[in-house]
């Protein structure tokens, strides 16, 4: 008896085409393509035989109807996994993964390069006040070069907030190049992890109090949702700026707004929003003292052919009855493994 084919769907578009690529090379593996406005039928037809969803990371990129919910997981009885196609998870329901038996899989530290650059640049353009010079020069004739009088970094206080792949990355980079001290709040390390990671054990408010640069790169989950609101922002220094490449919702735009405009802090850096891409009148964007970005510090040529082929071979892992190596819900893994036998007549974790 021939073996089942496997159905892989993602909707819209791929992060690179090395995942279409390396699934492709598998006869016994279809690779179905959704668009936003695919009709209901098409999208009936596809979860009916799905076993994977490749889904996308970005929030604002897929229509309601498409996230990975239990709504959407209800309608595909054979689905086995979840896959963000980036570190970022918030477009899957973990919870509801776990209670259907379903895995959710991400793609971290594909582009922890790419973000810990992006922070890096933002710190520099921020501190050199590049980017007041920049528009400055741009609208009037004349400048007075001493209205522009930056800072350097060197030596400066770096506070983390989420020392996972692109923290410990940007630890790293700050500690090695600018002998920048770091500090570091994330609750699921121990003092002993942070310092391997080059980094300080703190709590939220003493990273905020005591840094020159507050960087945010954990995860959007109901803990992280509008944790930094207007108590945080009045911890931070006046001469402090605040960095965030996460996701739209842990910070709170209007608190930030109000500390930028009483001089509370001294700018940000904002790649992350709650609406996606923000509009041009966005409150935010009338401040010279913030850089601006639509959520690409991730997206680089070399991120996102890595992301792909990362997110490609674990699917095929998973598909030959390997476990993830980047598994979000392990509790899912007894429900799911009877599920995999199920669709597949065989159990996952005893492949050959």
């Amino acid at each position: 008896m021939p073996a089942p084919v496997k159905r892989v769907f993602y909707v819209s578009r791929l992060t690179h085409p090395v995942f279409a690529d390396l699934l492709g090379a598998r006869p016994d593996i279809r690779l179905d393509r959704l668009d936003n406005a695919s009709p209901q039928a098409d999208i009936d037809a596809v979860l009916a035989g799905a076993h994977v969803y490749q889904i996308g990371a970005a929030r604002g990129e897929i229509p309601s109807h498409l996230l990975g919910t239990a709504a959407l997981i209800a309608r595909a009885p054979d689905l086995l996994v979840l896959s963000s196609s980036g570190a970022g998870y918030d477009t899957i329901d973990v919870a509801a993964c776990t209670a259907a038996g379903v895995l959710a899989v991400n793609q971290a530290g594909g582009n922890r390069e790419a973000v810990a650059e992006h922070v890096l640049g933002m710190m520099l353009v921020l501190s050199k006040r590049i980017i007041q010079a920049d528009r400055h020069m741009r609208r009037e004739a004349g400048i007075n070069r001493n209205a522009y009088i930056g800072q350097d970094i060197h030596g400066k206080t770096l506070g983390i907030i989420g020392l996972g792949n692109v923290g410990s990355r940007l630890a790293g980079l700050c500690g090695q190049m600018f002998a920048m001290p770091v500090l570091a709040y994330d609750p699921y390390l121990t003092g002993e992890q942070i310092a391997a990671k080059g980094a300080g054990k703190a709590g939220l408010d003493q990273v905020l109090q005591a840094a020159d640069f507050v960087s945010v790169s954990c995860p959007r989950t109901a803990e992280t949702l509008g944790m930094i609101g207007a108590r945080e922002f009045a911890l931070m220094k006046p001469t402090a700026w605040f960095i965030t490449t996460a996701r739209g919702g842990i910070h709170d735009e209007a608190a930030l707004e109000a500390a930028l405009a009483s001089g509370a802090i001294a700018g940000a850096g904002l790649d992350v929003w709650a609406v996606e891409p923000p509009p041009p009148d966005h409150p935010l964007l009338r401040f010279d003292n913030v850089i601006a970005s639509p959520h690409t510090a991730g997206v680089t040529v070399e991120s996102r052919e890595r992301i792909a082929r990362i997110a490609a071979e674990q699917v095929l892992d998973v598909l030959d009855g390997r476990r993830p190596a980047r598994l979000l819900n392990p509790d899912a893994w007894p429900a799911y493994a009877e599920r995999f036998l199920r669709v597949f007549g065989f159990h996952p974790g005893r492949a050959g």
